[in-house]
């Protein structure tokens, strides 16, 4: 019962947030849209406010270590949970890179579309037409965040970084950066250690509520590595491996397979 009342009190909580920024974002947006085209000086810290709210209702406490980067590129993070888009918004003004099914997921979809997402298709004949997009948002100085495992895990593990989407950092002139993320959750008291991990065939409602009915809260912690320079490295692939390995390089030692 006391579960139940508490995700009764968080949803109504979110959907107050929604109803205040929502509409602001909006009209932002109308405003920026025709000044500032894909450039988004003023909403993304609409959509930072919104996503630092949600973790504070969800009772998900944010540690962060180093500083996001302030130079043109992306960041890209190991990926556990839809929580990661909250995670990583609420801490730095970003667009997301992510594959076209997530824009008709029910809730998530809505409130990424509303946040400026890119949505692509993971078809390698639809490769040069994402690398355009990617180049588009890079050229209006949007910073990017993809995840390069293209699938969630439990968040004990690390998966292979696929270099993909890594390939649009080497086609504009000016010098762009990577910056690799270590995303660790830390399960309330008592929960399993895969408490906020979401991957697999899970369905997105039954684990929003199990978040949202834990009487404790737990964390997780960023931890912004140093940027990469996309022109130290010799193609997509290598500059892939070097992020992979350094997102592996601050996970829990039982975490870094």
């Amino acid at each position: 019962m006391a579960g139940r009342l508490r995700i009764a009190l968080r949803i109504v909580l979110l959907l107050v947030v929604l109803a205040v920024l929502l509409p602001l974002l909006l009209l932002v947006r109308a405003v920026e849209r025709p000044l500032a085209g894909l450039r988004r000086p003023v909403s993304g810290y609409v959509v930072q406010g919104f996503f630092r709210a949600c973790l504070a209702i969800a009772g998900l406490r944010l540690t962060v270590i180093g500083t996001p980067m302030a130079q043109p590129g992306a960041v890209v993070a190991n990926h556990a949970s839809w929580l990661d888009i909250f995670v990583l918004n609420a801490r730095h003004r970003i667009v997301f890179v992510s594959k076209s099914e997530v824009a008709d997921w029910p809730v998530i979809g809505y409130l990424a579309r509303a946040a400026g997402t890119l949505f692509i298709r993971r078809d390698a004949r639809d490769a040069q037409a994402q690398t355009a997009a990617l180049e588009a948002r890079l050229e209006a100085g949007q910073q990017l965040a993809f995840f390069p495992e293209g699938t969630s895990t439990d968040g004990l593990r690390v998966l292979a970084f696929k270099p993909t989407l890594f390939q649009a950092f080497f086609a504009p002139k000016h010098a762009l950066y990577v910056q690799p993320v270590t995303v660790v959750y830390r399960a309330p008291k008592g929960e399993d250690a895969a408490f906020y991990g979401w991957y697999g065939d899970m369905d997105f409602a039954p684990h929003a509520a199990r978040v949202f009915a834990a009487r404790r809260g737990g964390g997780v912690a960023l931890t912004y590595h140093p940027p990469l320079r996309v022109a130290d490295y010799a193609n997509r692939k290598v500059l892939a491996a070097e992020a992979e390995r350094t997102v592996r390089s601050a996970m829990p030692p039982e975490r870094q397979g």
